[in-house]
């Protein structure tokens, strides 16, 4: 069973390291995604995680390399007024993306059971339904034509407080810093409880859940990479497919038809009329 205290958080990478593997994934995820987009399968990821965790970084350097064309980052807040008149799924199910898309959520439809269940948005008999109605929605899309994977990247408490300290002394980044992520604070071990809970209820083959261990930003970085990949080459060999190499392959196309195109434009050689013998 995951658990967050099963988690390695002395984990790290190297610079060097870093630069060199997140090179090499990039490439690999971009090739992912023209795979999914000649095949018309659609590649859903939810990110969770403690404040402070490394999401934004993560799906920067998931994103920066692929076609924007075929990409939709969600940030997920509280929702709107009009949002509520609606069963708390409908806006979720508004911003799922076409075949062949990518759709990350920064946060997701799991606040129903972190955030409103511990801040009471949400009654005891509401989260604690909502378990099957996530698994339920997570297996209809992946019962179609999507592939999910739900990261949970995670850092302890001291960590947190000097990302907090720096977020705060750096005018770059101050804006992410809010009131209610210093009350969060005074709850870590509460979300760590419902997290463990989450993982339980809804870590399941179609959507797994995969844990990341966070206090290194860079090793955080290129597992996410790495874990996209190797779950886009499982669910793909499940359909019978290959992830192949599709610049290879459209280099090896080029190539054919340079060369036909070569060969039918070259004069044919004239025929030597024979003397005919008197």
């Amino acid at each position: 069973m995951k658990k967050l205290k099963n988690l390695d958080l002395t984990l790290e990478m190297d610079k060097k390291m870093y630069k060199k593997k997140l090179k090499v994934l990039q490439y690999e995820m971009l090739n992912a995604q023209q795979f999914l987009f000649n095949n018309k399968i659609g590649l859903i990821i939810a990110f969770e995680g403690m404040d402070a965790a490394g999401k934004g970084g993560a799906i920067k350097r998931l994103t920066e390399r692929i076609d924007p064309r075929g990409l939709i980052v969600t940030p997920i807040s509280a929702p709107q007024p009009h949002e509520m008149r609606y069963h708390y799924m409908h806006r979720f199910w508004r911003k799922l993306p076409q075949h062949g898309q990518i759709a990350i959520f920064d946060r997701s439809w799991y606040g129903r059971v972190l955030v409103e269940r511990i801040e009471g948005f949400a009654e005891e008999h509401e989260w604690k339904r909502a378990y099957n109605e996530i698994n339920d929605f997570e297996k209809q899309l992946t019962d179609e034509d999507y592939i999910m994977i739900k990261f949970w990247i995670h850092i302890d408490a001291d960590e947190q407080l000097k990302r907090f300290n720096d977020r705060a002394a750096d005018p770059y980044k101050s804006w992410k810093l809010t009131d209610e992520d210093w009350r969060n604070r005074e709850k870590f071990s509460l979300y760590s409880e419902a997290a463990d809970e989450m993982f339980a209820k809804t870590d399941t083959e179609n959507a797994p859940w995969c844990l990341i261990p966070g206090n290194d930003k860079l090793y955080a970085r290129v597992q996410v990479l790495k874990e996209v990949i190797s779950h886009i080459e499982k669910e793909a060999a499940r359909r019978g497919l290959q992830l192949t190499n599709v610049f290879e392959e459209q280099k090896e196309v080029a190539a054919d038809v340079e060369l036909t195109e070569f060969i039918e434009i070259q004069p044919k050689p004239k025929k030597s009329k024979k003397k005919k013998s008197k």
